[in-house]
Order: structure tokens, then sequence, then C-alpha cells
């Protein structure tokens, strides 16, 4: 059973920067992990992912801005967020899934499993 928990969340200014973790433990084989984010009132939106040949994907409106890494010494998934803006605030969580690839990477949060969530709030 995959256990996924989140930390790194917090509140910034519009322009700063964060860098959120998530520490995967209970997983085997071939996983493609994720980052998903959900604003009060909206629905969940997935953010960023990657898989074990570093293949990586984002949505539009973080590339430039966001980066994903994975330090599969560590079993640790990392979002670096920089350039941050008040649309970018929400609860972010991170998601792994072995029944999807990377090119369907937005079904990784529907399809395996989530952590508990960290909360972004970036203040104009």
């Amino acid at each position: 059973q995959v256990h996924l928990v989140e930390t790194g969340g917090g509140s910034v200014e519009a322009g700063g920067s964060l860098r959120l973790s998530c520490k995967a433990s209970g997983y085997t084989g071939s996983y493609v992990m994720a980052w998903f984010r959900q604003a009060p009132g909206k629905v969940r939106e997935g953010v960023a992912a990657i898989d074990g040949n570093g293949d990586k994907r984002y949505t539009d409106s973080v590339k430039g801005r966001f980066t994903i890494s994975l330090d599969n010494a560590q079993n640790t998934l990392f979002l670096q967020m920089n350039s941050l803006n008040p649309e970018d605030t929400a609860m972010y969580s991170c998601a792994a899934s072995d029944r999807v690839t990377i090119n369907n990477w937005l079904l990784v949060a529907a399809t395996g499993t989530r952590g508990q969530g960290t909360q972004v709030t970036v203040s104009a």
C-alpha cells in the first residue's frame, strides 16, 4: 500500500517561492507521480507529473514557474514553485499510480493513491 505525506506548504507574497515535498513509502514497481491542487469552489487540477524515466508534464499555467523532480534515493517527490501568484492558492496534494503512463498523467489521482495535502496561500 502506497503512503504519501506532503510537507512544505505555507503563506507567501506574490512573486515568492515555495518547495513542496512528498515522502513516499510502500510502493514497488513503476509509478507515475504527480502534484494536484484544488482551490475552494474549484475542481481538482493537475499541476505536474513525472515518471520513473524522468519524463515530465506540466499544466500550461505553471510552465516556466514550477519544477517537478523525484529523488529516488529518498523516495521523495518535490515541487519547486517560483513566481507564485494568488491564482496558485490551493490545497496541493501528491499522488502516485501504477495504472497510467506519463501520457495520461491527469488520471494519476483518480487511479492511484493521494496524500492528505498541504495548503499553499499566496497573497497579492
